[in-house]
């Protein structure tokens, strides 16, 4: 990550991952992370909340450590960066609880045993992007017209969401599944909560592992757009990391949240798209004209406000019909 200008000394580095590792070990061992049990709306509001706050404070603790090492203006831009990002990052997770309520479904996963599973898939997508951001930034450095090839792949994935927004994912026929299958022991049938399980000196992996296996392959499928996307806001890695280690962590309350409310934002996906869309543009206009970050975060902003706010108001006039 030396390519790359970074505000960002070992130390801090150092620090943040160790922030990530308490966390991660207060919800497994401590808050009961680990346990299979049904998460009510409530806890999940309280578990984004604390997510979001701590997502803020650490952005105001970097803009007041910034402000006093290098000045007021470089911790404005680096404050709106993690900003801006994180608001992309935090929106783009949501078409990921989209897509794990589809694979649940599917799957006749009990809620649960969805928490566990999600943990663990918490926990293979930080290990994915932090080996995807790593060599996303040493690609940037080394090659930086390879922005284009980003710029130009956000605009065909957006441009495509909007075509096949109402297109839902064949869980079923999904080929990693089908691989899955033909070259792993799998006993069928409920096995509560494990992944694996040993049936005459033989181990076998469970249904819920698949499921697992799934979630991690989603994760890694919309990795592919997020980090690029960060990257048009931001090329300093450790921005970048931050800002998607907040929302993956924070993703698991996001799920439970609106586990019960996801049909009531069917038109989030079409402001998603436009998210991609806008933000693939950007990136390949910039040898002409460089979009300022805080005009980003007002289009990025508006164009989620907005679905959202057109999902609820199209869900209740057709409830009254």
């Amino acid at each position: 990550m030396n390519g790359l200008e970074t505000i960002a000394s070992a130390p801090m580095w150092a620090g943040f991952v160790g922030f990530v590792l308490i966390m991660l070990a207060l919800d497994l061992f401590v808050f009961g992370g680990n346990k299979a049990h049904k998460v009510s709306v409530k806890e999940a509001g309280a578990w984004s909340a604390v997510w979001v706050s701590l997502a803020l404070l650490f952005n105001g603790g970097l803009w007041w450590y910034l402000k006093g090492t290098v000045g007021s203006e470089i911790a404005d831009q680096k404050a709106l960066e993690f900003f801006s990002g994180y608001l992309i990052e935090k929106a783009l997770s949501v078409d990921n609880v989209f897509v794990f309520l589809l694979i649940f479904t599917a799957f006749q996963v009990p809620q649960q045993y969805q928490r566990r599973v999600l943990i663990y898939g918490v926990l293979g997508a930080i290990v994915m992007r932090a080996v995807m951001i790593s060599a996303g930034a040493w690609v940037v450095s080394e090659f930086s017209w390879v922005l284009y090839l980003f710029g130009a792949f956000l605009l065909y994935t957006g441009l495509r969401m909007l075509v096949a927004v109402d297109e839902e994912p064949d869980v079923a026929n999904n080929p990693i599944l089908r691989f899955a299958r033909r070259h792993l022991r799998v006993a069928e049938g409920d096995h509560g909560e494990r992944f694996f399980v040993a049936k005459d000196g033989l181990r076998y992996v469970t249904p819920l592992f698949l499921v697992l296996l799934l979630i991690e392959v989603t994760d890694l499928v919309f990795a592919v757009d997020s980090i690029p996307a960060i990257f048009a806001i931001t090329t300093d890695p450790f921005i970048v990391f931050t800002s998607n280690m907040f929302a993956i962590l924070g993703l698991r309350a996001l799920y439970f949240l609106l586990v019960d409310v996801a049909d009531r934002f069917h038109l989030l996906k079409y402001g998603l798209a436009m998210v991609l869309t806008f933000i693939g543009a950007k990136m390949l206009i910039m040898p002409w004209y460089h979009v300022p970050v805080q005009a980003s975060l007002v289009v990025v902003a508006v164009l989620i406000a907005a679905s959202c706010v057109a999902s609820l108001f199209i869900t209740r006039k057709d409830d009254k019909k």
